[in-house]
Formats: C-alpha cells, structure tokens, sequence
C-alpha cells in the first residue's frame, strides 16, 4: 500500500538531509522539555574538545577529539602512538579533556564508544561503566559504550 502512494528514492541528498535533520531536531525540542530547556543557550550546540601530546620535534605522540554538548562529555577518538603507550599518556589526556569538560563547560557526565580489542580495559580503569554492549558490530568484533560520572 505505501509503495502505491509514495515514490520511493534511495540516492543520497545532503539539502533532504539537512531538511530531515531540521525537522527531527524541531519534534525532539517538542517533545523534550530539556531539549527545550537548552534552545538559545551556549549548551544548545556540540562544542569540539580536541586534547593533544606533542612530542619535542611537533609530531603527534597521542591525542583526545571529542566535544561538549548538554552537560555530557563524549569521547570520539582516544589515540597513543605505540612507542607511548603503556606510559600513562593515554590516562593523561583523558583527565585533562574530563577536567576540561567540567570546569570550563559544566559537564557532569561523559561517554565513549570503544571496540572488545581496543581499549575497554582501560576506560573501566579510568572509572568508567559499560552501559551497551553490541555483540557483532561490525561481525565478529564487540562494541561497548562505556560512561562515567565526572566531578
């Protein structure tokens, strides 16, 4: 029946995108009194956190990218160069992002995904709490979303 009253399309359109975006944003807002709470506000928008370690010739030896939004902290990406690794550097940009999420942006929380053979271990020694576990995603690989209260 719905194939009969729509023309179905499949190929990518960043202007409907945007335009679909736009309108999911503006029922969540209704629908959310938080959501709401937030429009027009500094906390409103995803503000990037990028943490680097630079070594003494400039090259990156690790680095932390993610952003504030809503109280919230997430992690997007948490790398060390092997040649520093198991040397605390990875515990130290990660504080340094937590500590910079609280004191200059309110958060209260924060998040991360991480993958079973990348780092779970280390973000429950940091505190953190699996709170998701998706088995086979990709196949054969586990992802996990670890959070953690920050104060």
């Amino acid at each position: 029946m719905v194939s009969r009253m729509f023309r179905i399309e499949t190929e990518v359109d960043k202007e409907r995108g945007q335009f679909l975006r736009s309108r999911l944003r503006e029922s969540n807002t209704a629908a959310s009194p938080m959501l709401r709470s937030l429009r027009g506000t500094p906390g409103e928008r995803e503000v990037p956190l990028h943490v680097w370690a630079l070594a003494a010739d400039g090259s990156v030896a690790g680095g932390l990218v993610g952003h504030t939004w809503a109280t919230w902290l997430h992690v997007a990406c948490l790398w060390v160069d092997e040649r520093h690794r198991g040397t605390g550097l990875g515990s130290h940009l990660l504080t340094r992002a937590e500590r910079l999420a609280v004191s200059s942006r309110g958060c209260r929380s924060s998040r991360l995904e991480t993958w079973d053979f990348q780092a779970p271990d280390f973000y429950r020694k940091q505190g953190y709490e699996v709170v998701c576990v998706i088995p086979d995603y990709p196949p054969g690989i586990t992802e996990y979303t670890l959070t953690k209260r920050l104060r």
